[in-house]
């Protein structure tokens, strides 16, 4: 089921992708202001058991309050465990790196996925300019018997002031993009997927990450005729 995994996402059809622009306006605005990089490279807050961050989830095209998500630090050593719980949904699959910042088992898209060879959560370098290419491969959590190509680049922009519900935050604006992935779904020609993240060192996590995909099923012809997967934005609410 779909929602279980808090990925929500929709098989729209390509009609929705002539009103992308214009429902883009249904969330409010998080006011940004560029920054100057820090003159001494920031250290990224270290795991502890714990440690929680709370999001608003909404939909992008609507504006819908989709849920609000509580992740919290259950574990810490070789491998980090946070544990997901929606307001709306109850649990919801773990996430897992190992070491911190190098993502294991990634719930945030459906299915959640488990990779063979882990890959960064965050740029490597948290300076703008900086990228990187990751290629790996991933199951379906809970089913190990196949696994499928998956590549991620990694490009760091800016520096941006950034102020949500949580309070005030010096972030590293990046995009991770997935492009022509291989799909679980026998039926998806190709696949794509794009995270915008505001990454903030000082909580070891975004601030506000916003998520999109799109992909074309057998018979169309190009990505004019895409089926697009919900764009979800993560806003900070509180955290400790």
């Amino acid at each position: 089921m779909l929602f279980k995994y808090l990925s929500w996402r929709s098989a729209t059809t390509a009609i929705a992708s002539l009103l992308l622009t214009a429902c883009l306006g249904s969330v409010s605005h998080i006011p940004k202001t560029e920054i100057a990089p820090p003159q001494v490279a920031p250290v990224v807050r270290a795991p502890a058991v714990g440690q929680q961050w709370i999001y608003e989830v909404r939909n992008v095209f609507n504006g819908e309050l989709v849920d609000i998500l509580t992740e919290t630090v259950v574990s810490v050593g070789p491998k980090i465990q946070i544990a997901r719980e929606g307001k709306k949904l109850g649990k919801l699959p773990d996430e897992i790196q190992e070491p911190w910042g190098m993502i294991l088992q990634d719930p945030h898209w459906t299915p959640p996925q488990r990779f063979t060879k882990v890959v960064p959560l965050w740029p490597q370098e948290l300076k703008p300019g900086w990228s990187g290419f990751y290629r790996t491969r991933y199951q379906v959590l809970g089913v190990p018997d196949n696994d499928f190509y998956w590549g991620l680049t990694i490009q760091a922009n800016a520096w941006n002031r950034i102020k949500t519900q949580a309070g005030e935050f010096d972030t590293l604006y990046y995009v991770s993009t997935a492009d022509n992935f291989q799909s679980d779904d026998w039926f998806r020609l190709a696949s794509n997927r794009r995270d915008q993240i505001w990454f903030a060192p000082q909580i070891g996590r975004w601030v506000v990450r916003e998520s999109f995909g799109e992909y074309l099923w057998l018979g169309m012809t190009g990505w004019a005729q895409s089926i697009k997967e919900d764009y979800l934005r993560w806003e900070l609410i509180a955290w400790k």
